[in-house]
Formats: structure tokens, sequence, C-alpha cells
């Protein structure tokens, strides 16, 4: 059984060999990226059982992403590989403060090829997460649909749905993204979400306002992420302010939202207190933007026990 099962679409990610305007940047290094496919293999490197369901352009690019997403450890029974279809890419811009801005080159994603009837209800069966993100519903109108039976099969078999709006304004406008994914917050169990999101979404940015406006949803566990200034958590009645925890060094911030969802998860399968899974996760998030790369820094386990103080660094 999975512990947690995920729906979106990866790509190849080109990071430049250098910092600074994309336009002067000669060359580029292959990796791979995709929110849902980091929040996967964040959770597998923590020890959960991810899954992931996904269309690839069977190409070269797509047979990449799967083995790689394979090696990690990360089911990909449910990842399928479509002709005609590219397999997406995205260019990335790093500055030399660790800012970092995307191109995407996604217009024809093989994630299209989807329909909602593709997805498996025995899937959902083995499973005690979604969790779903607001990407996937940018790429494509139709793909709300594929999002809303995905919510369907997972309230028929029992799974908390956990959702990230990640949104994206290169993929659509605010009263898009708006519009779209404000009708999944009443089916949502675990909001993850920015502050500057919510905003968008609903019109608040406050936290304790965002809380209270997902518990009017009858979501049971909130976690607004701040960035630089830690997150602030909902659950069972208890509202906490997590401080963030200090990176050694921020030289590429894409990746750090996903590490810290699934940190959430993690403690959230664990039955940890909400103090504890919000230090947790703020400390997976300050270790991603340490290191370049969407998912280069998601931490095991152990290197997140070693960054807390529970366990013993050895070196030599």
């Amino acid at each position: 059984m999975n512990d947690v099962i995920t729906i979106g679409e990866a790509m190849i990610a080109f990071n430049p060999s250098s910092t600074g305007p994309m336009k002067f940047v000669n060359t580029f290094e292959k990796k791979v990226g995709g929110a849902e496919l980091n929040l996967a293999i964040g959770c597998a490197r923590l020890g959960l059982k991810a899954g992931w369901i996904s269309r690839l352009g069977n190409d070269e690019f797509g047979k990449y992403i799967k083995t790689f997403a394979r090696g990690e450890g990360i089911d990909v029974s449910q990842v399928k590989f479509v002709d005609g279809y590219p397999t997406s890419l995205n260019f990335k811009e790093i500055m030399e403060d660790g800012n970092v801005r995307t191109f995407y080159y996604r217009d024809k994603s093989p994630t299209l090829s989807m329909k909602a009837e593709d997805l498996n209800d025995s899937y959902f069966q083995q499973a005690k997460i979604l969790h779903i993100t607001g990407i996937y519903a940018a790429i494509d109108p139709k793909n709300i649909e594929i999002l809303n039976r995905a919510i369907e099969l997972a309230k028929k078999h029992g799974l908390k749905i956990s959702f990230d709006p990640n949104i994206r304004l290169r993929m659509w406008s605010k009263e898009e993204a708006k519009q779209a994914l404000s009708t999944i917050l009443p089916h949502v169990d675990i909001l993850l979400a920015g502050d500057e999101e919510m905003d968008i979404i609903i019109g608040e940015k406050d936290s304790k306002a965002i809380i209270e406006k997902a518990k009017s949803f009858g979501i049971s566990y909130v976690a607004v992420k701040q960035g630089a200034k830690g997150a602030v958590g909902y659950h069972n009645g208890e509202i906490i302010e997590s401080p963030p925890i200090k990176a050694s060094k921020v030289v590429d911030t894409v990746g750090a939202g996903d590490g810290f969802n699934a940190g959430i998860l993690y403690g959230i399968l664990h039955n940890w207190t909400l103090e504890k899974t919000l230090r947790f996760a703020n400390t997976i998030g300050s270790m991603v933007v340490s290191v370049v790369g969407d998912n280069e820094g998601l931490p095991y386990y152990e290197d997140v026990q070693e960054q807390l103080g529970e366990k013993e660094r050895i070196e030599r």
C-alpha cells in the first residue's frame, strides 16, 4: 500500500551552468522536475511509500524521467508513455541570491492525453493520502475534471486529500486560478499553501484569516507557508507559529515548498504533534534551498535528524 499518491506532470529541467540572466548562459545540465514528482521523491526519501500517476512522451526524455522516478523508489505503475506528445521541458534562470525564474515549454504536455476514466479505482483503494496541486489544473482546463474524479475516488476509499495551490502565473492568470482552485477547497483535508496564493484564491493573506476560512470549508489541517518567515499551522483547534530554520546558504529556492509538503505529510502519517511536524517541515525546506536543483536537495530522514541534532553526524 502507498502512503501517498499524487497526480501531475514531470519535466526535464535544464539547470544553468552559471548564474545570471539566461540569455548569457551557454550551457545547461539535464535534471528532472515537476512539483508532484518532487513531492513523491521527498516522501520516498523520508521512508514513505509514494506513487505517481502521470503520462510521459514516448521519447528519450520521458524514458529518462520514468527510470529516474523508479530509481527513487516511487511506484510508477500508473505512469504511461504516449506517442505524439513530447515530454515537457523547462529552463531555469538562477541569480546570485538564489532567486529563480522558470521558462516552460509544455504546450503539448503528454498529460493532455489523460482522461478522468483512465484513473484506476483499485489504485486509490491502496493508498492513504492523495496529494494534488494547482499546477496540474493550470496545464489545461479539462484537468479539473480529472482532479475531481481523483478526489471522488479518494473520498470513496477513505483517503485524505492534500492540496497545494502551487499557483504559477506563467501558466494562467490570477482570475483563472481563483475560479478553478476555489472549487477544490471544499474537498480538502490538508491544506498546504503559501499566503500569497491564498490571497489570490480567497482574498485573504493573513495566516489567521486563512485558517478561519479553511475551517469554514471543513479543512482539518492547515500549514500556511511564509518562506523566510517560517510557517503557521492549524490542527485540532491549535494554532502554532513555527519560526524559520536558517539555511546554510540559499542557492536555489525551487523544490523547497515540495519538501515542506513532504515533511508535513510525514508528520501527519506518524501522528506527530503540530509543533513537531512544522519544525520538521521547515527544516526540510531550509535544506532544499541550499542545493541547486528541483529535487537534489530533498533529504533522507536521517539527514533531517542530523540537521535537527537528533542524530550525530559522522563525517570521517
